[in-house]
């Protein structure tokens, strides 16, 4: 093999190494910012549970195949990221980027090292190819700079595919059919310019969620505004159903009822299942019609494809690796990129233990020296140590949460579960309410305008539901039912409603007279199912909230004790006295201690 040649080029920045990691380790980012070529994958298992990854792309005349290493990284430190070909003019080629602090900012350094595989390689490696690297890599890191320290608006130059003027003209069609509903929220023309001019790789997967910290809107307004954008053919959704290990979707679905109850990821090399409040995630992209997105990866492995992975390194057998890495105080899991045993560590903050790796298994072992990790391989075989935080991605906007958003059950009544299937729900917060006195309303004023002040009840109930992030799931004569994924909001829901009570008989017309609002609250877990064409919730926890609204007098607040224990729902009670009472409920063994609260 020929002789490898290397280049080192050297970077200022004007801010800390946690701010300029997130642009620079976004490799896939980076990757299609300089212009290298997209590639698709194909993922073969090895006897031995670990998976072999060959690329095949085509940059200018050559068509490259290369087998792609497993990058190596330390969070907010380095990576390392190679790759061997078995067809071009390279052997092989490595870039590894390393951030120290300087002063006030960083010092970043960016090597390449590559080695030829023919005559044709050593030409290309000892003419232009390190200056045109330098020239590029270069542009990059001072567009990085610039955007670190809030100088411009995006990371990087990039030029998107131009929209013809059919597309062009469907598109401002599209915005303004938005914004005349209730859900555009002024922001649809905010979406349509991140479809005309962002980068592929933030457009695979569009995040509501994310778009609403990143624009400082509320998350309300984002969302509805993605689920109006996917109903007037700006948008697409899709249902996925994320790896539990990488994290990436793996199986996809338009439709609910298509959604299978597992899947298989080749990247890990593993099956898993599905599971509503972490990894079934519904995600957008834009419709194929305004703007088709390329296939295949601009990269497959990256720090930031990953975030939640903090340490990433691949360890020779039977050696041992030290590497410097300060990681905070939080729930981490101790694993490897192959398949197989893995080990959950709280972490207090102090140092970190080190982690040993053998034929059974991953363990973590004795404290490692303050500000490093300590990584033994004592298997046969490369094993890649994997550090990564056990908390799920906070930007998902899950399908617990999709499942009690209204604005999704407005705009997409038609997704639903298949028949017979049914999903665990961890955890839910739900509400009853009831008139009190219905019977008698109907028999005092007759029955149009007893119904009508029905109807009008149900319309502020839903906008207050709605308000505080909640869906109204079912109406039930003079009764509903809604949902929140926080119980916090389902209290905050209750006590507008019973404050607002007085104002909405103020302003109805229908001659019926006054209201008084029952209103019972749990939470716990559900099994969400189809009926009667939408999708419902069953289980103890229902049964309980509906018992718990059958003990309200009207005009207060009937709480169970779990959902009071909330913290959040702690705080918002903390001016009030609530009385602690209990009841036989019909279904339930023994006496029900709950809350009663009266405004």
């Amino acid at each position: 093999m020929a002789r490898a040649l290397k280049q080192t080029w050297t970077w200022h920045f004007d801010t800390p190494p946690e701010t300029v990691w997130p642009i620079l380790a976004d490799t896939a980012r980076f990757n299609e910012a300089a212009g290298l070529p997209n590639h698709e994958i194909e993922e073969t298992p090895r006897a031995d549970g670990s998976v072999e990854y060959v690329a095949r792309a085509r940059k200018g005349p050559f068509n490259l195949v290369w087998e792609e290493k497993p990058v190596n990284w330390v969070w907010e430190r380095w990576f390392e990221h190679c790759r061997s070909f078995r067809q071009g003019p390279l052997d092989y080629l490595c870039a590894t980027f390393t951030l120290y602090p300087d002063g006030a900012g960083s010092r970043g350094e960016y090597t390449v090292e590559a080695a030829p595989a023919n005559l044709l390689g050593m030409l290309i490696l000892r003419t232009g190819f390190f200056i045109a690297a330098g020239k590029n890599f270069g542009a990059l890191a001072a567009a990085a700079r610039d955007f670190a320290k809030g100088a411009r608006g995006t990371a990087f130059d990039y030029q998107a595919p131009r929209l013809d003027a059919a597309r062009r003209a469907r598109l401002a069609q599209i915005v303004a059919r938005i914004e005349d509903t209730p859900y555009g929220h002024g922001l649809a023309a905010r979406i349509a310019d991140l479809i005309e001019t962002a980068q592929e790789v933030d457009l695979i997967r569009l995040r509501p969620r994310a778009l609403a910290r990143e624009w400082e809107t509320p998350e309300r307004e984002a969302i509805e505004a993605c689920l109006r954008a996917t109903r007037d053919g700006l948008l697409d959704l899709r249902w996925d159903v994320l790896c539990p290990r990488c994290r990436i979707a793996k199986a996809t679905t338009h439709a609910l009822d298509q959604l299978p109850t597992g899947a298989h990821c080749d990247t890990c090399n593993i099956d898993y299942d599905r599971d509503f409040a972490k990894n079934v995630e519904l995600s957008f992209r834009p419709a194929p019609a305004i703007r088709p997105l390329a296939t295949g990866e601009y990269c497959l492995f990256g720090p930031m494809s990953t975030p939640h992975i903090k340490v990433h390194v691949t360890v020779e057998p039977g050696a041992s690796r030290v590497v410097d890495a300060s990681l905070p105080a939080g729930p981490y899991r101790l694993r490897t990129l192959e398949p197989g045993p893995e080990a959950d560590y709280d972490h207090d903050g102090s140092a970190f233990p080190e982690i040993v790796i053998d034929a059974d298994g991953v363990a973590a072992g004795e404290p490692s020296s303050p500000g490093t990790v300590f990584l033994r391989n004592d298997d046969i075989r490369p094993r890649t140590f994997v550090i990564e935080d056990r908390a799920w991605a906070g930007d998902a906007f899950t399908a617990d949460r999709v499942a009690s958003f209204q604005g999704f059950r407005d705009l997409f009544s038609d997704q639903v579960l298949r028949p017979g299937d049914e999903v665990a729900i961890a955890r839910v917060a739900l509400m009853f309410t009831d008139l009190r006195g219905s019977t008698a309303l109907y028999g005092a004023v007759g029955d149009a305008p007893a119904y009508q002040l029905v109807r009008d009840h149900f319309a502020f109930l839903a906008e207050v539901v709605r308000n505080h992030d909640g869906a109204l799931v079912k109406t039930i004569g003079d009764a509903v039912m809604a949902a929140f994924v926080e119980p916090a909001d389902a209290v905050a829901a209750a006590l507008d409603i019973q404050r607002k009570v007085t104002a909405f008989n103020a302003a109805t017309t229908t001659g019926a007279g006054p209201i008084a609002i029952k209103i019972g609250l749990h939470e716990g877990p559900c099994i969400a199912v189809t009926l009667n064409g939408r999708l419902d919730y069953f289980g103890t926890t229902v049964n309980m909230a509906a018992r718990l609204q059958d003990c309200s007098r009207g005009g207060d607040i009937v709480l169970s004790t779990e959902i009071a224990e909330d913290s959040g729902v702690a705080a918002l009670l903390a001016g009030f006295e609530p009385v602690r009472e209990a009841a036989d409920l019909k279904g339930f063994d023994a006496p029900v201690p709950f809350l009663r609260l009266v405004l």
